[in-house]
């Protein structure tokens, strides 16, 4: 049997593995930290558990058919939550609008709130969606780019949906308030890109949102992750936590063996999970032969703080998604994106999931993580040093906005800086989730699922297409494995 080592258990490394295994190889994942996850791994701080990261399950057959491969049934292993609505968001002013849920109740409450004109413009934007949709996602998310050649058939369905827009300049020729402009524009920012120059290919997650509803997996993310490892263990899967790659030893193009921290291991093949501006440079040691893929033409994605904490006093009138706007909004993102510097006005994306899941009340706490796009480490900021006051400016938002007297409710708190994502999930400058969606950076243009330097390296996860998000990184595996069959199987 083949063997095929798999570094990294993000949900693009834990795909890539189902997906090789029902390919009949013999599969080693390889994980840095003392659990799986990833992003989704499990933090444990003072006896209370937090997802450490993606709270926003969408499309969840994605995760369902690595289960059904293999004739289980994803229900057996965990249980999705719809969570209604999908988000509050919550404006400067004071005001909010609930999103998602009944599209009949939301267009109603923009006609109330907002304008007939602006309830009939959010249809033609949804309908523009799915037009998006039904070429960007059902098509391509799972197409293997190998040459530029294999987009030239695409060109022009792209340009009739104008895939050259922004985001936020299309969002803003269906709708007048620019409260709902902000609010159906944010999107981008779920998976690392900036709403005014992220290409409005990614509009198309308005409609999949409705199309298939958001989730919450009962008992936290981190029972899917809890999922996969059962599943592991019944397929034969071999994991190994605690071990981090540090190089790779190769012979005539092709990788014969992984270098680990403590072992070494003979493969047959190698799918990496990892950031690949981090693995070029640093376990490679090479330069990517892409021209579109070297360092200095790169855009990466903004960091993310995120604190976690939980309260003596239980909030239940907080819904589970609240998305709480800055009165600065693209100058904001100006700061965090171009100009990197430290900002102390943040916009904030709050999770409250005992909203919709009691299981996450904690020794009678409520349990929260809240994440603020902030600069990655391109900048000069010292976390080190401003991580306490970042903390007490988010406290003190939560506290005006929508967490009354919440500094004297904490009951625990932490949080991590993009220093955490650059030094123990081994990101490029601590960047939140690769590189940036812009469309230079799609399809082919991103880091090619199939290495170009090596004949039986490949990746999966963030970096390579079709890009960021729990959807984006499953259906990466997916591209990869239609690469692997026509080159490896």
């Amino acid at each position: 049997m083949k063997k095929a080592i798999v570094i990294g258990s993000g949900f693009g490394g834990l795909a890539i593995a189902c997906r090789l295994r029902a390919m009949q190889y013999d599969v080693k994942v390889l994980e840095k930290q003392p659990n799986l996850g990833g992003r989704a791994r499990t933090l444990n701080h003072n006896g209370f558990e937090y997802d450490a990261g993606p709270t926003v399950i969408t499309a969840p057959y994605l995760i369902n058919e690595l289960f059904s491969l293999h004739e289980e049934d994803s229900r057996d292993y965990f249980n999705l939550l719809k969570v209604e609505p999908f988000y509050r968001f919550l404006f400067n002013d004071g005001s909010y609008f609930d999103y998602g849920s009944s599209l009949k109740r939301m267009l109603t409450e923009m006609k109330t709130k907002y304008s007939k004109e602006d309830a009939t413009g959010y249809l033609k934007l949804l309908k523009h969606s799915k037009r998006i949709f039904n070429t960007a996602y059902l098509k391509l998310s799972d197409y293997p780019f190998e040459t530029l050649n294999s987009m030239l058939p695409y060109i022009p369905e792209l340009m009739k949906i104008k895939f050259y827009k922004s985001v936020h300049s299309s969002v803003k020729s269906y709708l007048n308030n620019p409260h709902l402009i902000q609010a159906m524009s944010m999107h981008p920012l779920l998976v690392g890109g900036n709403p005014y120059t992220t290409t409005s290919i990614y509009l198309l997650i308005q409609y999949l949102e409705w199309k298939w509803g958001v989730y919450y997996a009962e008992g936290g993310t981190r029972s899917i992750i809890n999922g996969f490892e059962k599943l592991f263990k019944k397929l034969n899967i071999e994991y190994e936590t605690n071990c981090e790659v540090i190089g790779i030893e190769n012979k005539n193009n092709k990788i014969h063996s992984v270098v680990t921290n403590n072992n070494v291991y003979e493969t047959n093949l190698v799918v990496s999970n990892t950031d690949p501006s981090y693995f070029y440079p640093e376990i490679l040691k090479i330069k990517p032969k892409k021209i579109f893929n070297k360092p200095a033409i790169l855009k990466h994605s903004m960091g993310l703080f995120v604190l976690y904490f939980s309260t003596k006093k239980q909030y239940d009138d907080v819904k589970h998604h609240t998305i709480i706007f800055n009165k600065r909004h693209k100058e904001l993102l100006e700061d965090i994106f171009d100009k990197k510097v430290f900002i102390d006005d943040p916009s904030l994306y709050l999770h409250r999931p005992a909203a919709t899941d009691k299981k996450n009340i904690q020794n009678n706490s409520d349990s929260f993580y809240v994440l603020a796009p902030v600069a990655n480490n391109e900048s000069s900021i010292d976390w080190d040093i401003k991580g306490e006051e970042f903390s007490s400016h988010i406290i003190q938002i939560l506290s005006e906005k929508i967490l009354p007297n919440l500094k004297n409710e904490i009951i625990n708190k932490f949080f991590i800086t993009p220093n955490y994502f650059e030094s123990d999930l081994n990101s490029f400058k601590g960047s939140g989730f690769g590189i940036q969606p812009i469309f230079r950076q799609s399809a082919y243009f991103r880091y090619s699922n199939k290495s170009k330097e090596l004949n039986n390296l490949y990746f999966v996860g963030a970096g390579s297409h079709p890009g960021a998000g729990v959807p984006g990184v499953i259906s990466s595996a997916k591209v990869t494995e239609k690469l692997i069959l026509k080159y490896n199987g």
